[in-house]
């Protein structure tokens, strides 16, 4: 574990991360200062702790919409991953549909040219 100091509502803190986090740790520091900053500039002091709770209430409602919005583009993709198996299971029964029609006309075509070359006889033959 490493350990950092970052300064949050102009106070030190020393914390505890992950080696390689450091820079994320001062990085959500600095975000959640910055969070604390613009509310002591819309509404003054109303005291460190209240800001730091409305800072962090701020912060936890960015994520319930995220969340959500998170969930709902889930469960639009499941929805589009569903259409598209469908669409490929269509596009599979028409490929083979069409490759039986093209069989058929060729045994047709074959059939034909069969025929005709018995009715025709002889030294001329088509197909």
């Amino acid at each position: 574990m490493n350990h950092i100091n970052v300064t949050i509502n102009g106070r030190q803190y020393r914390m505890a991360c992950e080696e390689g986090q450091e820079a994320r740790l001062l990085k959500l520091a600095e975000n959640l200062e910055s969070r604390i900053q613009n509310l002591r500039g819309k509404f003054g002091e109303i005291g460190d702790a209240r800001l730091t709770v409305m800072a962090a209430l701020t912060v936890c409602d960015e994520l319930l919409d995220a969340s959500n919005r998170i969930r709902v583009l889930e469960e639009e993709l499941d929805a589009l991953r569903d259409v598209r198996t469908a669409a490929a299971d269509r596009a599979r029964a028409t490929q083979t549909a069409v490759a039986n029609a093209l069989n058929s006309a060729a045994e047709r075509i074959e059939k034909t040219t069969q025929v005709l070359n018995r009715t025709v006889g002889g030294g001329v033959a088509i197909g």
